[in-house]
């Protein structure tokens, strides 16, 4: 049977035979109106086409129920992972996620900034660029809405709840030296925190662990293409000849996907098997990792309990949580976890 159409709220609520303020009250919350109310504008949604715009009545209110999403790139594993999770996590919630990407990009960055402060989001959840970002744009977000970053930050009194680099990373440099011989650590462009922490962990290990610290730095400038930078790199090298070691840990799993490559175009054999070429290692557990050729070994960063974590800390915000904000630490470092595969 054909639906019957509604263009306005006003046209809907006359046809369920109910006052506007009581279809409005029903699509805050339908346990608000009485149950045969309910029932009523339930049964009369199932045969209308009707859908609420709930954007434009969100802007009507001081408070939305939309939440801003903020990551350097929807393209990198990591973050779509993320966004998946804070997603899923804030519908449940009751909550309406808004997605922004900044592509890598500080303009952009600071565009989607404007514009969560313009749509008057309850919140945000952000994982600024780093380097790039404009620290006066987050500190004037920070002033306006209740915000958490989540994997990077910018300084200052804003939660984060991020990786524990140090630890993550002395794991799997232990693992690597007590398996086989001691890793050289390939970097990347240093675009926020994480990466001259983990860099750091690395040698800090090293040292302590009585071998000398091999670090191939970046050729690369300021960007996010990091499967570009490691073949391109990886490859230069293997033309010349300058391969320092034959266990290569890399800074991050994408930079490991390059790596890789060029290993393989270059003929070699990438594993920890005898006779293998080459032991490459990384770091995060992107969604792809197992379905490398080998397997990446890999730190895994805490998905669960970083979206958790994170999602938890905005509601406190928000009044939706039974925690005072006053309990709310300012940093929250979750452990990494090591993923043993084929490929080290």
């Amino acid at each position: 049977m054909e639906k019957l159409t509604h263009r306005t709220m006003e046209d809907f609520a006359k046809s369920c035979g109910v006052s506007r303020p009581t279809l409005s009250k029903y699509f805050d919350d339908p346990t608000s109106v009485k149950p045969a109310t309910r029932a009523l504008i339930e049964a009369a949604l199932r045969s209308s086409d009707y859908q609420p715009n709930l954007y434009a009545r969100n802007l009507n209110r001081k408070r939305t129920r939309n939440v801003g999403i903020l990551v350097p790139a929807l393209t990198d594993p990591f973050y779509a992972e993320m966004v998946n999770r804070l997603e899923l996590r804030l519908r449940n919630e009751g909550y309406w996620p808004i997605v922004f990407s900044s592509h890598g990009l500080p303009e952009l960055e600071a565009e989607a900034v404007s514009t969560m402060l313009s749509l008057k989001v309850a919140g945000v959840l952000a994982a600024p660029l780093g380097q790039k970002s404009d620290p006066r744009a987050f500190e004037k977000l920070a002033q306006n809405l209740p915000v958490v970053y989540f994997d990077t930050y910018i300084e200052g009194n804003t939660p984060f709840i991020g990786n524990n680099n140090y630890q993550s990373v002395a794991t799997i440099v232990e693992y690597l030296c007590r398996s086989g011989e001691p890793p050289a650590y390939f970097d990347i462009p240093h675009v926020n925190h994480n990466s001259p922490e983990r860099l750091a962990s690395y040698v800090a290990t090293m040292k302590a662990s009585g071998f000398e610290p091999v670090v191939i730095k970046t050729n690369a400038a300021y960007t996010w293409d990091f499967e570009r930078v490691g073949y391109e790199q990886m490859d230069a090298i293997l033309d010349a000849k300058k391969l320092p070691r034959k266990t290569i840990l890399c800074a991050n799993d994408r930079l490991a996907f390059g790596v890789m490559a060029a290993a393989f175009a270059h003929g070699l054999k990438v594993g920890r098997k005898k006779g293998d070429d080459l032991r490459v290692a990384a770091h995060d557990d992107h969604p792809l990792s197992r379905y490398t050729c080998p397997p990446l070994t890999t730190m895994a960063q805490d998905f669960a309990s970083m979206t958790a974590n994170s999602v938890d800390t905005l509601l406190t915000f928000l009044g939706d949580a039974e925690a005072p904000a006053a309990t709310i630490a300012l940093k929250v470092s979750l452990d990494g976890t090591l993923v043993m595969r084929q490929s080290a």
